[in-house]
């Protein structure tokens, strides 16, 4: 059973109840259900801090304490990103995204072996390019 990873859209989606697709609410069930792992990105907890400080993002409580709630969800668990990781970002086959916190997504997830849950159309694209596993949520 492959890992997951959720982007942080993905994550804000599922945590907030939004409404995902069957594909991959099956998929977040059956690695559950299986004892496997679901990971988050350290860079998920900067993204969640930027969009809940310009107003994008409206939490109940403080950035901090909500990701720490989504760390205490059996078999989630928070990723590595050292610095291998950062430089690894940095040389992705194919046409990776621009942005800085997608390519660690990506880089991340190839690292893991993960398939990525995400709704970014870019993370998309580059999945169907064959460099990652992507589901879109």
């Amino acid at each position: 059973m492959r890992a997951l990873l959720l982007d942080t859209c993905a994550l804000i989606f599922i945590t907030e109840d939004q409404r995902i697709k069957q594909e991959a609410a099956d998929l977040l069930n059956s690695v559950y259900a299986g004892g496997g792992v679901t990971y988050v990105s350290p860079i998920t907890a900067w993204e969640i801090g930027l969009l809940a400080a310009r107003s994008r993002l409206q939490l109940l409580t403080t950035p901090q304490r909500w990701f720490s709630r989504v760390l205490d969800v059996p078999s989630v668990q928070l990723a590595a990103m050292g610095p291998e990781l950062l430089m690894e970002s940095s040389f992705l086959p194919g046409k990776p995204p621009r942005d800085p916190a997608d390519r660690i997504i990506a880089a991340t997830a190839r690292d893991l072996g993960c398939t990525l849950i995400t709704r970014d159309r870019v993370l998309i694209g580059y999945g169907e390019q064959g460099h990652i596993h992507v589901v879109e949520c």
